[in-house]
Order: C-alpha cells, then structure tokens, then sequence
C-alpha cells in the first residue's frame, strides 16, 4: 500500500478522481470525489460478510471510474488510538492495493458515520414540509431501514472524500 503523502491540492492541471471506501464488517460504503471540484457524492453500498466484499463488484466500479487514488477511512479511538476496527480497515485498504495495485490512503473517519446518520435525518426532516414522493425517497422517509443504512455508509463514504480533499 502506497504510504506516500500525496500533493492533491497541487492538482489544478488534472482533475484527479478519488474513491472512498467506509469499511465495514456487513457493508462497505462507497463515494466518488474529484480534486477540480473539491466536491464528492455518495454511489453505493457493497454487501460483506465479515469485512470481506465481492471483489468482482469494486472491480466493476474501479474499471468504471478509473480513480487516481482510493481512500479507505480510518476508524480510530476518540483518543486517536487503533480500535479492531481500525485494523480491519487497514488490512482492507492492504487487500485493495495488493488485488488492484492502485494508490490507497487512509484517511481518519471518527464520527464520519454519525454525521451521515445526523445529514439523514436533517434531509428527512426537510423531506417532511416538502411532501413529494421524490423528496422522501431523495431523503430516506420512505426508504426501508435496510436501504436507510445502507444510505448512510455511502455518506459516510463522501465525509471520508471530502475530508480527503480538504487536508
């Protein structure tokens, strides 16, 4: 895995395309971001069983979007020491580089998911006074929990891009 600190603000030349990755144990949440815009969004959500992803499906997404680098998020302590987590996310970010021989970073995500969780609601909240079908589903009122979750590991997977593109 490529430990390198990479100049990404240096990039006004080349618009670079970033991956993010919020590991999980059941889903893995990913996000494109792009260092022109300095902007990311959510894409999608790949199941797990135990951590451990379809490779053939971040292969299609890899293929798809063809990043410069990937950035897998980082859960560390509040007290910025390593959790179980934290090592089964660099071990992730280790099996992303050695499968697909790309740039990977880690990137710390404390609270990434909570702030997800936090953006949903608020944007259901606001789905509420805007009462279209479109809106609700836009904003997770009329998604399914399993759908929901699945929603915010995407999310947090964007926090993770931006937090990347803003160091």
């Amino acid at each position: 895995m490529s430990t390198q600190n990479s100049d990404n603000n240096n990039s006004a030349n080349k618009n670079q395309i970033i991956l993010g990755f919020d590991f999980g144990l059941k889903q893995i949440g990913l996000a494109v971001g792009q260092t022109l815009t300095q902007s990311a969004r959510p894409l999608t959500v790949f199941k797990a069983k135990d951590g451990k992803p379809q490779w053939h499906e971040i292969e299609a997404q890899l293929a798809e979007w063809k990043p410069d680098y990937l950035v897998v998020g980082l859960p560390l302590n509040m007290d910025g020491t390593e959790s179980d987590m934290s090592v089964r996310a660099r071990k992730f970010a280790n099996r992303l580089h050695g499968r697909f021989g790309c740039v990977v970073e880690l990137c710390d995500e404390r609270l990434s998911s909570a702030e997800a969780k936090s953006q949903l609601a608020e944007g259901r909240a606001i789905a509420r006074q805007d009462s279209s079908a479109e809106a609700a589903e836009q904003y997770g009122q009329a998604m399914s929990r399993n759908k929901r979750d699945g929603t915010v590991d995407a999310i947090a997977a964007q926090l993770i891009v931006e937090s990347w593109l803003s160091r």
